[in-house]
């Protein structure tokens, strides 16, 4: 039998995790071109930076969610033996793509606070055709890392919950 406790917490926090993300998105920075008070030299103004921290704790977050399921299976290799049959096949079908999702959540996540929290300062500080832009993070890049995020919550609680009905298999045999 899965441990309610472990299922409950993971699934709180990585709730938590998913909610951090979308609010990233949300308040991810923006940036406009405002001329310095003499009128000489142009420079970037960036909004709030709210939004690499909220994509940092979701990063903690995920990857605290996936540290407690992972200890709790014994990351699908250590341990005793899995009964064989339907559950452990679809444990480990579920343990390659909760990865694959975690991955690519992790990725996007961390991507995007990186981004978001870089400004450029000065525009047209020297005589340069093309000035650096006040460029942001696109639009959408914490909603993907917040979605990878949601389809790794929900992989791990049905891997986790493959792995116990597997295990319990082993240790209690039905025949």
């Amino acid at each position: 039998m899965a441990s309610k406790l472990v299922i409950i917490i993971v699934f709180i926090l990585d709730l938590i995790a998913v909610g951090l993300a979308i609010a990233a998105e949300q308040r991810r920075s923006v940036g406009k071109v405002v001329p310095d008070k003499e009128k000489v030299y142009e420079y970037c103004e960036y909004g709030s930076d709210i939004a690499t921290s909220y994509g940092a704790s979701a990063f903690v977050l995920l990857l605290t969610t996936q540290v407690i399921i992972m200890v709790a299976s014994k990351c699908f290799c250590c341990g005793k033996a899995l009964s064989p049959g339907g559950s452990r096949a679809c444990a480990i079908i579920l343990f390659l793509i909760c990865w694959v999702f975690f991955l690519i959540a992790e990725i996007c996540l961390l991507a995007a606070s990186i981004r978001n929290a870089y400004h450029t300062k000065y525009r047209k500080m020297w005589n340069v055709d093309e000035p650096p832009s006040c460029e942001v993070i696109r639009k959408g890049v914490f909603a993907a890392g917040a979605s990878f995020a949601l389809f790794t919550a929900i992989v791990s609680q049905f891997y986790y919950v493959c792995y116990s009905r597997a295990r319990d298999d082993y240790k209690n045999p039905p025949y």
